[in-house]
C-alpha cells in the first residue's frame, strides 16, 4: 500500500513543464537512490520523455530505459498496463492514476495549470484521499 503521495504543483500552464521538472525531480530522487517508473500518457509521449532525460543537462546523466528494455534501469518509462519489476517511486505523468500504482511505495504528480491536468489531478487527490493515503502538496507557485 502507497505509504504517501506527493504533488508539486507548478505555476506553469505549459504542458512541457512537467517534463522539464520531472527530469529535476528525477535527478534528486535517484540521488537517494530509489528506482523509479514514468507512467506516460501513450507511447509518444513516453518516447519525448525519453529523449528530455537524455538532453536534460550536459553535464548529468540519468540512466533510464523503457519498461523492458534491456539492460533494466533504475528509472523506467511506460505506458497502458507496462510496470517495471519493482513497486518503490510511481510518477503518474498520464491524467488517471491506474489501481495498480497505489501498491507502489510512494507516488509523485506533477500539475500544471491546465484544466484537464488539474480536473484529473484533484480526482486522483480524492482517490488517495478515500484510501487513507497521506498527501503532501509542494506549491512551487509560491517559489
Amino acid at each position: 500500500m502507497t505509504s504517501k503521495a506527493d504533488f508539486y504543483v507548478l505555476p506553469s500552464s505549459d504542458p512541457d513543464a512537467r517534463g522539464r521538472f520531472l527530469c529535476r525531480l528525477v535527478e534528486r530522487i535517484r540521488a537517494l537512490e530509489h528506482k523509479i517508473y514514468i507512467q506516460a500518457a501513450d507511447e509518444p509521449e513516453a518516447r519525448r520523455l525519453d529523449q528530455l532525460l537524455w538532453e536534460f543537462r550536459p553535464d548529468a546523466f540519468i540512466p533510464h530505459a523503457m519498461v523492458g528494455e534491456q539492460p533494466a534501469a533504475e528509472v523506467e518509462i511506460g505506458w497502458a498496463e507496462q510496470r517495471p519489476s519493482h513497486q518503490d517511486v510511481f510518477v503518474n505523468l498520464n491524467l488517471e492514476i491506474p489501481e495498480d500504482a497505489l501498491q507502489f511505495d510512494r507516488i509523485l504528480e506533477v500539475v500544471v495549470q491546465t484544466d484537464d491536468v488539474l480536473s484529473a489531478t484533484r480526482a486522483n487527490y480524492k482517490r488517495y484521499q478515500s484510501q487513507n493515503i497521506p498527501v503532501d502538496m509542494h506549491d512551487m507557485r509560491k517559489r
